[in-house]
């Protein structure tokens, strides 16, 4: 299989946007870019009335690098300790793709 792609998607309230905008800038974005085999770390934002959603894209050249930032069940959503400070919810799982171009 080609290279892959993993979304994962987290909620705050808006009033926690800002300040969790800046740990997914200066903790995890670094943490995804740190990893061999990963290809590019993106944060996605959109406030849907009191909430702000969080979508971390990442890019991965296969399963492998994946399980080395994620660990080998690599299906579950990775948690950073400030997380549950934050977020709304802790979803359980991310979302996988593999990934097509031109």
């Amino acid at each position: 299989i080609g290279r892959r792609g993993r979304i994962w998607h987290g909620a705050v309230p808006t009033t926690k946007g800002p300040e969790y905008l800046e740990r997914m800038r200066k903790v995890a974005l670094p943490d995804y870019k740190s990893i061999a085999g990963n290809r590019g770390a993106y944060c996605l934002q959109r406030v849907e009335g009191d909430i702000a959603h969080f979508d971390m894209l990442t890019f991965w050249d296969d399963v492998e690098a994946i399980k080395r930032f994620a660990g080998n069940d690599y299906q579950v959503a990775k948690y950073y300790e400030f997380d549950r400070s934050f977020l709304i919810e802790l979803e359980p799982y991310v979302r996988h793709y593999t990934v097509y171009d031109a």
